[in-house]
């Protein structure tokens, strides 16, 4: 079979590799085998690719984007040269057959990396695998004292679940395609396969349908993909080996359907476009043919649109009022021997999943459609808990679990990690039953993101969720996992992500200044609040309108600079702490006590800066009081009990949420205290969301 070379011609200059000790590998996710070997690859002039055997257009084109995402990463200008010999390339891919046009799920997606220092090889089964195989190479290439390398090794790979996936909900706030292509590169680069595309909420419509053209021209304030886009983007998806399921919620969620169809509500209309959050009353009709015949007529245009083997309809949080309150729907539930809500749903459920299943795709719904009278083809999505993931599989269906990968609840990396699709109850299926567990997915609902912030409230938790659903079970080394994603974070920058780029310009535009160290030091030991307490604590009721400019939305989901600071005073209280290390804790707390002397003069200039002063005011007395706390430790006295106390109750203070943020130092500064008067501090894992 011809063989097709490409050659990548990185500098004029040739730099060879001297003996060095073993690079550190920062792969994520961690593969299934991994085996060191003796030096290292060098990335140099002598540096080509070559692909051997299937010579599929895909792959191709991936090489393609591994030779520029390469350049990006070296910042080196790259010369393509071809060649006619085999022997001449130093990596040679080789994928023994081409995947199926419209990827599906369960494709063998294992390959093996073989790198010495003289070459490397790269095999697997199918285009998919070879994908997955230079995400890798390129995780590994690392700055040596002699130039670019990656380290001498051999590694055997395959997912632990066919189904991983990321959701991103585009119906509450509108992000558009470039945004949403940049973070199909992020999951691309974790070895993610699925986008999970959240495009009807009640805040709006988000996609172009001809047979129903209301849904789009009065459902989505004007913003919404055309079909033309939904391709583009599906055919960017699939050349990156990910599959994109559309989601449309039925029949809750669905307030933005009915501004242009109000027939199809339970209750009359006219019905808005929802601009607050939460669950609300309006549902459709389960009682009417015309439902059902316009959701055959537009399920059929969107199996089209959407080339994927499943499709979601959503399911969750029906409140039932609109049932409740309307006699004829009352009437049907009695005439038809349904005794409540969940059996009404259940039925239109049922006579959904045959609508799906006519235009040949399969249902995927949240836990709540879980009833024994659908078939067992369908796919259970589980938000609520691991339990009802098991339940599932126990009653013979496949599920995916969501509940822990929440990424808009702010939650910490080692919170999301600590979740496994087998874990908890799932841990008692029979082998049989585990089979039916397909994996999951971080979900990105879309209240309090914008193009803006998106990135940094997925990445790089997310790829902490992808190591878990790709990499073996007892991969759980939390430290390891840390020191990795911080790698894999810069990584990729390179690919245009925004999560660590777009952090400075979001504080220079609050500051009204270039400026910002002082308010780069306050946001960076702050984390927005957790859960659902951000609507809970706002002044006034949050809507879809609201701007997403404050700090609250700059802010880190994770401060990895509290992380740290936290095991910096473990190793201080267990008498670790040399000279240097203590001298580091007590430049931290010089520069929190008095960085509100000089984050004071910007508030006074900024209208949003103005919250957060309260907020500023207790990391100068945590710095403060963390200082004192030092010096009792130091001298070896106990610190007054007087003292402690009111330390204490300054802490206390200092951990109430302000301006919607959370001051992630405190419980160290606790600790601090606690020590400097001769109590027990406990650990910094049980301090907080850690």
């Amino acid at each position: 079979m011809r063989t097709i070379f490409i050659l990548l011609m990185l500098c004029s200059v040739p730099m060879p590799m001297a003996a060095q000790p073993q690079a550190a590998v920062n792969l994520m996710p961690i593969p299934t085998n991994l085996r060191m070997g003796t030096g290292r690859l060098a990335i140099d002039p002598s540096f080509s690719v070559a692909i051997s055997a299937n010579s599929d257009p895909r792959l191709q084109r991936a090489v393609e984007r591994f030779l520029n995402d390469l350049r990006r990463q070296t910042g080196m200008l790259p010369v393509n040269v071809r060649v006619t010999d085999a022997s001449k390339a130093t990596l040679v891919i080789r994928a023994e057959h081409a995947n199926k046009e419209v990827l599906a799920l369960g494709e063998d997606e294992s390959y093996s990396l073989d790198v010495t220092s003289s070459s490397a090889k790269l095999e697997a089964p199918t285009t998919l695998g070879a994908l997955h195989g230079l995400q890798t190479f390129l995780q590994l290439v690392a700055t040596t004292t002699d130039g670019f390398a990656v380290p001498a090794l051999s590694i055997q790979d395959k997912p632990r679940f066919p189904w991983r996936g990321l959701l991103i909900d585009v119906g509450r706030h509108f992000i558009p395609l470039d945004v949403l292509k940049r973070n199909l590169d992020g999951m691309a680069a974790v070895k993610l396969n699925v986008l999970h595309w959240h495009l009807s909420e009640n805040q709006g419509f988000r996609v172009e349908s001809k047979k129903f053209p209301k849904l789009h021209e009065m459902g989505s304030d004007g913003l919404f993909y055309t079909q033309d886009e939904i391709r583009d983007l599906i055919a960017y998806a699939q050349e990156r080996g990910i599959r994109v399921m559309p989601e449309f919620d039925m029949p809750g969620h669905s307030t933005a359907w009915f501004v242009g169809y109000p027939e199809l509500a339970s209750a009359p209309g006219p019905y808005q476009i929802e601009r607050k959050w939460g669950v609300f009353d309006p549902a459709m009709d389960p009682t009417q043919e015309r439902t059902y015949k316009f959701l055959d007529d537009f399920i059929g245009e969107m199996a089209g649109l959407f080339p994927d083997q499943y499709f979601h309809i959503g399911g969750d949080e029906v409140n039932g009022k609109q049932w409740e309150a309307n006699p004829k729907i009352q009437e049907f539930k009695r005439s038809h021997g349904i005794k409540n809500n969940e059996d009404l749903q259940a039925y239109f459920n049922k006579r959904v999943q045959e609508i799906v299943s006519k235009h040949g795709k399969t249902m995927v719904g949240w836990d709540e459609i879980l009833r024994p009278d659908l078939p067992k083809n369908i796919v259970v999505q589980s938000w609520r808990g691991q339990e009802s993931l098991a339940a599932a599989a126990k009653q013979g269906y496949r599920g995916l679990l969501s509940h822990g990968y929440y990424v808009d609840l702010m939650w910490s990396a080692e919170r999301h990690y600590s979740f496994d699709p087998l874990g908890g109850p799932g841990a008692n299926l029979t082998p049989e039953e585990k089979q039916r567990v397909l994996g999951g997915e971080a979900c990105m609902w879309g209240e309090y993101v914008s193009p803006e912030n998106i990135d940094s409230r997925i990445w790089p938790r997310t790829a902490a969720i992808a190591e878990r659903l790709w990499s073996p079970q007892e991969v759980r080394d939390v430290n390891s996992m840390y020191q990795r994603m911080e790698k894999v974070s810069r990584k990729l920058d390179w690919l245009g992500l925004t999560h660590n780029s777009g952090y400075a310009p979001m504080l220079r535009r609050m500051a009204g200044s270039d400026n910002i160290s002082a308010l780069r030091a306050l946001a960076d030991v702050v984390e927005p609040v957790k859960d659902y307490s951000r609507g809970e604590l706002a002044a006034a009721e949050p809507t879809s309108a609201d701007p997403l400019n404050r700090l609250v939305d700059a802010a880190r989901p994770e401060s990895l600079a509290a992380r740290k600071f936290a095991g910096q005073v473990d190793q201080l209280l267990s008498g670790k702490a040399d000279a240097d290390a203590k001298a580091q804790i007590r430049s931290l707390l010089i520069l929190w006590r008095d960085n509100q002397a000089k984050l004071q003069p910007l508030a006074d200039q900024s209208f949003l800066l103005k919250e957060v002063v309260p907020i500023s005011r207790d990391l100068s007395s945590l710095g403060s009081a963390g200082l004192s706390a030092m010096d009792y430790l130091e001298s070896g006295q106990h610190a007054p009990a007087d003292w402690a106390t009111e330390q204490r109750g300054l802490v206390e203070e200092a951990k109430k949420p302000k301006a919607q943020l959370l001051l992630m130092i405190a419980p160290s500064i606790q600790r601090l205290i606690q020590a400097s008067a001769g109590q027990a501090t406990g650990s910094s894992s049980n301090q907080g969301d850690r």
